[in-house]
């Protein structure tokens, strides 16, 4: 993992890769969900950060930035990664974040929304999550080695294997 080279995905951003060589990788996920995806044939990666469930209401800024929301993001980084050759049968996925973070996340429940929009909108697609740690209050970092398909989680200090 030191010799891979580090794509950082930052909040509201998706990446995707083939460079086997490369470490999709993004920090600090609270309330927001990152979405991985990997294709273990052809060794295709991605990986989508977003903030909210729902563009509704949000009309310029979903239009600017569709990987803000999961309903235009998720289905935007599937279609990028179908154009590349991914095919849904032999991917792998995993879902991370969805924390209650704030002390006004009792109130709104970003956390808890945005989980079950990426779940959601999954099912939609007939897509099944192989890993996923979502919800408790915990931020999370979250990647992917494009070379393996290893997905490495670190929450609370400690690092973990998908």
């Amino acid at each position: 993992m030191q010799n891979l080279k580090r794509i950082t995905v930052s909040i509201s951003d998706m990446k995707i890769t083939n460079d086997q060589d490369a470490l999709l990788i993004t920090h600090s996920l609270g309330s927001c969900i990152g979405l991985l995806a990997y294709d273990t044939k052809i060794k295709l990666g991605g990986l989508l950060h977003f903030q909210l469930p729902d563009s509704a209401n949000h009309g310029a800024r979903a239009k600017e930035n569709p990987f803000m929301f999961a309903d235009t993001g998720i289905p935007l980084m599937l279609e990028k990664m179908y154009a590349k050759g991914a095919d849904r049968n032999r991917m792998k996925f995993g879902i991370f974040g969805g924390a209650s973070m704030l002390d006004d996340e009792q109130l709104f429940k970003i956390g808890v929304k945005n989980a079950r929009a990426s779940k959601k909108i999954l099912w939609q697609h007939a897509i099944t999550v192989d890993c996923e740690d979502i919800g408790g209050n915990s931020s999370r970092t979250v990647s992917l080695e494009i070379g393996t398909g290893k997905i490495g989680l670190r929450k609370d200090g400690k690092l973990f294997d998908c």
